[in-house]
């Protein structure tokens, strides 16, 4: 190995313009709570952007996003931004829960079509009182509380759109009414990433799409999710979680080697901020942050 190669800035060595970003979703009981705030607390210090909080299919989770993102806002140095959903509200719940948010002092949204309450997979039907697309949202968010609208884009197409092209319209539909940010369903090949990316650009697509990043501890739960919301699982990636169905602690270390060589791979191809789906949990979110030279900054975790 040369001096000169020695001498070269790696970005593996951490130190330039990286930004993460985390997702939460709100607790079901007391002991789901207990572990969603041991994760804040662990991940609060790395300083991210902002951490969003989902919401559930049909407004199910209405009440417990709430109540999370308020504390959030109360209790830590986070920037929080609240997922919503336009299924199963009217326009004026809608205007409410914004009125609410904005009370509590969230000034950040991620505005979604939302899943039917059916599931994934039934025929999506809007309000006949409510918005009928997210973009509708996004404009009803930017105009009633100008709040910092995030939308969600989709590397490999949403199951629902019959084309690419379709899919660009959409979300070219939300950037005109006011999103400054996507955020990107999961995926493992960074390919499938980089393509949409230029697809994106080629159709004048320039505000920032975030690479949505999920540890697969859980492998089998994890390639059924993705089997419903039209995310591929390569077979590479089959074939080194295959026979650890019943060994957690190497798993663990497997997940965190796929999820940090999958960062790796983005960053060395200039992609620099991240939104990781920490499903609640913190410790394999953090070591990758450790790993790509995001660190600590602050005791800034649950007061």
């Amino acid at each position: 190995m040369n001096a000169d190669h020695l001498m070269r800035p790696s970005r593996r060595q951490g130190g330039q313009d990286l930004a993460v970003s985390f997702e939460f979703f709100p607790p079901k009981n007391e002991e789901m709570e207990t572990a969603l705030w041991e994760a804040v607390d662990r991940l609060a210090p790395l300083a991210p952007d902002f951490v969003s909080v989902t919401y559930g299919a049909g407004g199910t989770t209405r009440e417990r996003t709430h109540s999370t993102v308020a504390r959030l806002v109360k209790d830590t140095t986070l920037k929080p931004a609240a997922h919503l959903t336009c299924v199963g509200s009217t326009r004026a719940e809608i205007h409410t829960i914004l009125d609410d948010y904005k009370a509590a002092g969230v000034g950040h949204i991620v505005a979604l079509r939302g899943d039917p309450p059916t599931g994934l997979g039934s025929t999506y039907e809007a309000h006949p009182e409510g918005f009928a697309s997210t973009a509708e949202l996004v404009k009803a968010a930017r105009l009633h509380g100008d709040f910092e609208v995030s939308v969600s884009a989709y590397p490999e197409k949403h199951p629902e759109s019959a084309s690419f092209d379709v899919d660009l319209d959409v979300l070219q539909a939300k950037i005109d009414a006011g999103a400054t940010r996507a955020i990107t369903q999961f995926f493992f090949d960074n390919d499938v990433y980089f393509r949409f990316l230029d697809k994106a650009h080629k159709r004048g697509i320039t505000i920032p799409i975030l690479p949505g990043i999920v540890p697969v501890l859980n492998f089998k739960q994890t390639a059924a999710f993705a089997s419903r919301c039209g995310a591929s699982v390569p077979a590479w990636l089959a074939h080194r979680f295959e026979g650890l169905e019943h060994d957690l602690a190497t798993r663990r270390l497997i997940a965190a080697a796929v999820a940090a060589e999958q960062v790796f791979d983005l960053l060395d191809q200039g992609i620099s901020r991240f939104h990781f789906y920490t499903m609640n949990k913190a410790d394999l979110v953090y070591a990758i942050c450790h790993l790509i030279g995001v660190r600590s900054q602050t005791a800034g975790g649950v007061a």
